[in-house]
């Protein structure tokens, strides 16, 4: 959290990379999902079926939120990087139109200051399981 204290003292804005948790915090991707051959997250530890299993507790949590919201899963966590700081501009990827229109609704879904307090409290309380990137991948992205 020590750069986001420095870019606030800077006035520098942040673009998290990849806000979705490449796809998992959607909770569309469950421990028996079975990725294409070519597909990257066959090589992130992050995404094992063990940890997938371990880590299906912070999508839940997230999921039983989005379902009191009346909204997607996606949209909370979008809306949860949103309500931190005004210069914390999420900006997930997608290939998809109807997703897009999902990921832009996030703007619309108000996350009030004692329901963000609730969710950092849970979610701090469950441990995520696996690193974010393959291990020849650590150096470079700073791990």
């Amino acid at each position: 959290m020590e750069v986001l204290r420095v870019l606030e003292e800077l006035g520098i804005g942040f673009v998290p990379f990849s806000p979705l948790g490449k796809g998992f915090l959607t909770g569309q991707i469950k421990e028996d999902t079975k990725f294409d051959s070519t597909d990257f997250r066959n090589s992130v530890p992050r995404f094992s079926a063990e940890n997938r299993k371990a880590n299906q507790a912070l999508v839940d949590l997230i999921g039983r939120f989005a379902a009191e919201k009346k909204v997607t899963p996606a949209q909370v966590a979008l809306a949860w990087l949103l309500a931190q700081k005004p210069w914390i501009v999420p900006i997930p990827g997608t290939t998809k139109p109807h997703r897009l229109r999902e990921n832009c609704g996030a703007v619309a879904v108000e996350i009030r200051p004692e329901e963000l307090r609730t969710l950092e409290i849970m979610a701090a309380k469950i441990p995520v399981q696996g690193e974010r990137y393959p291990e020849h991948l650590q150096k470079l992205v700073g791990r």
